[in-house]
């Protein structure tokens, strides 16, 4: 499988961890949209799409948002989820919230893919400050 495109979408926020979303395209047929590039304790990562995890309302079977308290379509109180065994509790985490839409199998392809949207995200970064004066 080859890469064929690279689009990179900077983000203007400063002092921000989210700096890009990344467009890749696969053998000019498949498209993956909404990879973030992120800027982590140990330098920049990708992280693939993802959809936050909902649970469904016992009451109404109204689908919510995990960590919700009530439900958003009858107001009933929400059950709090249930942790898999051997799971660390750790509040906020958002690993726990969201599952990835599309993601690499190995980790080869996952060097790779990462080395050339961050090679693009550089590339792009670098081609929108050099014509800004920076004072």
């Amino acid at each position: 499988m080859e890469i064929t495109e690279v689009r990179v979408f900077l983000k203007d926020s400063a002092d921000k961890k989210l700096k890009a979303y990344v467009t890749v395209t696969f053998d000019n047929a498949f498209v993956v949209r909404n990879i973030k590039v992120i800027e982590g304790s140990s330098g920049l990562f990708i992280a693939m799409p993802s959809r936050k995890i909902k649970q469904p309302c016992p009451k109404c079977a109204f689908r919510n948002e995990l960590r919700a308290k009530y439900c958003n379509q009858c107001g009933s109180q929400l059950p709090l989820p249930s942790r898999p065994a051997g799971e660390a509790k750790v509040a906020g985490n958002a690993q726990l919230e969201h599952k990835d839409i599309a993601h690499p199998i190995t980790q080869s392809f996952r060097e790779y893919l990462q080395k050339r949207i961050l090679d693009a995200y550089t590339q792009e970064r670098d081609k929108g400050t050099a014509g800004k004066a920076v004072f």
